[in-house]
């Protein structure tokens, strides 16, 4: 059976059981700050376990794509190294919430295996939980006599707590599980063994395949298990494995999930899988972490330098390393198994092929990116590895480097070193590492002296006013002195305030306090730990006071209409663009917007216009704001609101709403796109692979950025004495042209009268021809004589000289009948360049030289005048 058939036989062999197939969740896990990709078949069911969501059906079957690279389950430096980890891979299961149980589990996946598969029977081995007098559980007789009424008591096993308890984590749902094993050794092998004696003893052909688990517990904080009021089935089933079974392979690389990527692999490396073990390593890395890679991207997580962004773009280095490296592979390649991975699962996971271009696009720009960084730092690596012997250390402080300057993961650095057989030195590294960091802190360092509490009951509790008011009245509720760079400010935080606090990309408000005596000015505001805290340059006289908090308006008013455009611009680029399109990063200031956006290629011309214009189109609409607080989570995500990756969200959020641009957003906004005024793209670029950065002005800072184009191009025409500008610039670079090819022509005329009565002075020698002599010429020009001569004549040296900026310049020139015997311009440069008080180099034909002595030209020719005779 194909691989397709066989994920399509389980889901139908459930469905007709009364279950309901649900699709795959998201690989990337966007909404839970404990994960950041699916690792289990479970994750998107955590909710119907721990009781916190009603299950919706009872049964239900799924084909679950998953990824392990780190924290417990951290397989990726095994990844192709044998032939069972995976970074990515599916897991199949069907689950039960509430419903049936340990027996119809069990009669279920025999039936599926065996009636379904045509798995041979005698070849399966099942355990079962032996229990733990810790816990106080018993063995799970009950699982073990459903088993032993299906196949012989021997090949029914018992397994200890770490195989066979299940625990979702240190507290919540867990129970005893139950595996199914399978012998895939030939049976010559298992006549010699018995296959019992393998289970669970790491023997690559002696596998699970299937783990049944039966939720029946929940563990308390103490340790205690306390049995659950409704009881859960979840299985598992290693998809990749199971075909390795079902397909009679002995390895999942040589199924069909990955025969056709590690063939197409295969052909562009110009090598055979089977022939090489480096060579195969690096085939099965590749071909597994291309799925990884894809998925990723098609889930919307672009390669980047932090988060769930870093291990993906680690995963991908990995790859592109590993082809470098064995398989000789220099140019971007990995973005060609794309198609083939599409064509494979794109019916069943219809992502792939819904953004196929782009994850094509962003692999192929990630890859040019860092082949380049690789190919200095792995070079680097290699001459200084050159250097050490086998089980010699790297130093930490070159493992250092390679990270902080060209990219490379340590992990990557001690693979490369335990492939020469070296180890390095970890604690060096990491002293490098903490080093960077406290430098980090020591330039960010603040000195923070003790909170003076006035209203202590008041304390923490700031009302935040100014989406509506930029003033109101207010007291002091607490403050401190601090020092940064060596300059004292002081933190003062109100009971209730105008004051937006810096987040979420926009800049904190400046303003003032006014009290009936003063006028303290507040410079910038910040939250720390939910306290919006006013940064001041000097303590009010009276900190007892009543004062009025005053937001400067003026900028007030263009931060927020920059913040209402960067929604407006989002929404602009996902239409021209396309949806692929998520905002990645922004900064909302007075002066300008910055908006950093998921796009794989530059922006055009006629694309940049078309964004501009649609913004300003919206402007002109004049959208009013709709502004809903205290809305659901669930239900903003109803009514559309795009909520970006990385941002953490209470249950109630605040949703902004201009016409089709709905977000979720805490920022202060225009009453109405109108008030934005105008929108003025002022430059597009990259970042990194993948997102693009467009920077922007409004109101006014857009109109003053407009008119002093105008001005420049006012000031042009005057310039031109010309109305048309382009016509005048044409005209004036054809001019340019012309001029440039006459001045060509007029210094080659010069050139070949030079070469003329230079050759009417040419001397002869035994060993060859000698032109000497110092010419009125720039040395360019100089070098263009000297070429034309040893290009003339055979046998040949040729030595000019000229004055230029009060400096000395020399250049020799020796015709190939010479340099075949043995003369060297470059040589002779090095010997006579100390005559000038200078230096130089060059080729055996052609070399020059530089120095601040011209009166040392005849000691020059006299030098080489000598070496001819």
């Amino acid at each position: 059976m194909k691989s397709k058939e066989i994920r399509s036989a389980f889901l139908h062999f459930f469905e007709e059981k009364g279950h309901t197939i649900v699709p795959s969740a998201p690989m990337v896990i966007k909404n839970d700050p404990t994960l950041m990709f699916t690792n289990a078949g479970m994750n998107q069911f955590k909710d119907i376990f721990l009781g916190n969501t009603p299950a919706k059906n009872t049964r239900v079957v799924d084909s679950q794509k998953c990824l392990r690279v780190s924290g417990k389950h951290n397989d990726l430096e095994e990844v192709g190294r044998d032939t069972y980890h995976h970074t990515m891979f599916e897991m199949l299961g069907n689950w039960s919430f509430g419903d049936y149980f340990k027996k119809e589990a069990i009669a279920w996946a025999w039936e599926f295996l065996t009636e379904v598969l045509h798995l041979d029977q005698s070849r399966l081995y099942v355990t079962v939980f032996e229990g733990d007098k810790k816990d106080n559980t018993e063995p799970d007789l009950e699982a073990k006599s459903y088993w032993e009424a299906i196949l012989p008591a021997t090949r029914v096993l018992f397994g200890n707590k770490k195989d066979n308890f299940w625990e979702m984590g240190d507290t919540g749902p867990c129970g005893p599980c139950s595996e199914i094993h399978i012998d895939l050794r030939p049976d010559k092998d298992r006549a010699r063994v018995e296959g019992a004696t393998l289970v669970n003893k790491d023997n690559p052909l002696v596998v699970e395949i299937w783990n049944l688990v039966f939720m029946q517990f929940n563990r308390l904080a103490s340790g205690e298990l306390q049995p659950l009021s409704a009881r859960h089935v979840d299985t598992g089933m290693g998809f990749e494995r199971l075909c390795m079974a079902v397909q009679g392979k002995q390895s999942n690389y040589d199924t069909d999930l990955f025969q056709p990527l590690i063939a197409l692999v295969a052909t562009l490396a110009g090598v055979t899988y089977g022939h090489d073990q480096q060579a195969d390593i690096a085939l099965r890395v590749i071909a597994d972490h291309a799925r990884a890679v894809s998925f990723a991207i098609a889930d919307g997580q672009l390669p980047s330098n932090n988060g769930a962004g870093y291990v993906i773009r680690r995963i991908l280095r990995r790859a592109i390393r590993y082809g470098f490296t064995f398989l000789n592979l220099k140019e971007p390649f990995i973005y060609l198994l794309v198609d083939e991975l599409s064509k494979q699962m794109g019916n069943h996971y219809p992502e792939l092929k819904i953004q196929q271009n782009l994850i094509e696009k962003v692999i192929q720009e990630e890859e040019s990116a860092f082949l380049k960084t690789l190919a200095h730092g792995i070079l680097k690596f290699e001459n200084y590895a050159a250097k050490l012997s086998e089980g010699q250390m790297i130093d930490g402080n070159f493992a250092f480097e390679l990270f902080d300057t060209y990219g490379f993961p340590i992990d990557l650095t001690q693979l490369m070193a335990s492939e020469k057989k070296l180890t390095v030195d970890m604690e060096g590294f990491h002293k490098g590492l903490n080093e960077q960091k406290q430098r980090s802190r020591a330039a960010a360092a603040v000195q923070t002296g003790d909170w003076i509490d006035l209203l202590p009951e008041k304390v923490g509790h700031t009302k935040f006013v100014g989406y509506h008011e930029l003033s109101c009245e207010t007291r002091v509720t607490r403050y401190r002195k601090i020092n940064t760079k060596g300059k004292d400010l002081f933190q003062i935080v109100l009971d209730q305030t105008p004051f937006y606090a810096e987040s979420g990309g926009q800049v904190g408000d400046t303003g003032w306090l006014e009290s009936i005596h003063e006028k303290i000015v507040v410079e910038n505001t910040l939250k720390e730990n939910n306290l919006i805290i006013h940064v001041c340059a000097t303590l009010p006289d009276n900190p007892m006071a009543l004062f009025t908090a005053k937001v400067n308006e003026k900028l007030r008013v263009s931060i927020r209409d920059n913040h209402s455009a960067t929604h407006l611009l989002h929404l602009a680029l996902r239409k021209v663009l396309g949806t692929h399109v998520e905002q990645k990063g922004s900064l909302v200031s007075p002066d300008r917007l910055r908006f950093d956006f998921s796009h794989f290629t530059k922006m055009s011309t006629e694309e940049l216009l078309a964004v501009e214009k649609q913004v300003n189109q919206f402007i002109r609409d004049n959208i009013p704001l709709q502004e809903f607080t205290g809305v659901p989570i669930d239900k903003a995500k109803e009514m559309g609101a795009m909520a970006l990756f990385g941002e953490k969200y209470g249950d109630a959020v605040r949703v902004i709403q201009f016409g089709d641009s709905i977000e979720l957003c805490g920022g202060t906004h225009a009453p109405a796109t109108g008030n934005i005024g105008l929108f003025k793209i002022v430059s597009e670029g990259a970042i990194a692979a993948g997102v693009r950065r467009i920077e922007a002005v409004t109101g006014e800072h857009a109109e003053d950025y407009v008119l002093q184009f105008i001005h420049t191009v006012e000031n042009l025409k005057t310039r031109f004495n010309s109305p048309n500008i382009l016509q005048a610039v044409q005209k004036l670079a054809d001019e340019k042209s012309l001029l440039s090819k006459e001045i060509e022509i007029f210094q080659q005329e010069k050139v070949d009268k030079v070469v003329k009565n230079l050759e009417t002075k040419m001397e002869i020698f035994q060993t060859g021809k000698l032109v000497k002599g110092e010419i009125d010429l720039s040395p360019d020009l100089l070098k263009k004589v000297a070429h034309q001569l040893r290009e003339k004549f055979p046998d040949i040296v040729v030595v000019l000289c000229t004055k230029a900026d009060s400096k000395a310049h020399v250049v020799i020139a020796v015709s190939d009948s010479l340099t075949s015997k043995g003369w060297n311009a470059a040589a002779l440069i090095k010997e006579v360049a100390p005559l000038i008080q200078g230096g130089g180099g060059g080729q055996a034909a052609v070399a020059s030289a530089g120095g601040k002595n011209p009166s040392g030209f005849n000691e020059i020719f006299n030098k080489i005048t000598d070496k001819m005779c």
